[in-house]
């Protein structure tokens, strides 16, 4: 349940269409959904955060990922499963038959059932590389599911510098921006001093023997001289967009608050 969906529980039950039990028990059970014998969703999530709980999907099994998408589904929420293997598909969209799944982020996402609301803030999506796309991917679709709008700038890498200052009116454009690079993982050091936004910093495992599966590019980001740019873990796509649409949201939002 959101902030949406419990507004119109509560008109229901102003109406008389929903009894006063049934709507109390309804929101008392949200803060902890029981899901078969082997989780317990966090239903109350959308609305203190926005955000329902997103689901896992590496280590879990078909079965387990419909049983949670269906949960969610019930609750009126939207769905977005990251990590999750094509061999889930199927079972999926039994669940939810208005998602989709992407093979290129490995995620599933589904709106909720009283459609999206209109999109706040943008994030700019940024990758040194083509094999960096998968990480980025992963970013788009979840800002895109918390609720911000989303532009990509692909293969724009630090040894092709013209890539990328051809592309910087389009950066200042955005109200926060995710940059995913690998090898050494010099990109988000370069985007945040052409930027006065917030930059997250992904890390990804590319790289021949000595990047040590991303190590390197994420202590190199670490290290940034960029005062605007915080990092996340590597190949953490999916924390990047989460962080990068709730501060663009916030920017929206406060551009538009009345004075």
């Amino acid at each position: 349940m959101d902030a949406r969906a419990l507004q119109r529980l509560l008109e229901d039950v102003k109406r008389g269409e929903v009894p006063i039990e049934t709507a109390v028990r309804r929101i008392a059970d949200l803060p902890v959904q029981h899901v078969a014998d082997f989780a317990q969703l966090d239903g109350e999530r959308a609305l203190r955060q926005g955000v329902p709980e997103v689901i896992f999907g590496e280590g879990k099994t078909a079965v387990q990922i419909t049983a949670l998408i269906e949960k969610l589904v019930a609750l009126g929420q939207a769905v977005l499963v990251t990590r999750m293997d094509k061999s889930a598909e199927l079972a999926a969209l039994g669940a939810a038959p208005r998602g989709r799944y992407d093979p290129v982020s490995r995620t599933f996402t589904a709106p909720p059932s009283g459609g999206e609301q209109p999109r706040q803030g943008l994030v700019a999506v940024v990758c040194a590389g083509t094999t960096d796309i998968a990480v980025a991917e992963e970013a788009c679709a979840t800002a895109l599911a918390v609720g911000a709008e989303v532009k990509r700038l692909y293969d724009v890498g630090v040894s092709g510098l013209h890539r990328l200052l051809r592309q910087a009116p389009a950066l200042r454009e955005a109200d926060a921006l995710v940059v995913c690079a690998g090898m050494e993982g010099a990109l988000p050091s370069v985007v945040g001093g052409l930027v006065a936004r917030p930059v997250i910093a992904v890390p990804t495992s590319v790289g021949y023997g000595a990047s040590l599966g991303g190590i390197a590019a994420l202590l190199a980001m670490l290290n940034s001289c960029a005062a605007n740019v915080s990092v996340v873990n590597i190949d953490n796509g999916f924390g990047a967009g989460f962080v990068a649409a709730l501060i663009a949201r916030h920017a929206h939002r406060q551009l538009r608050a009345p004075a």
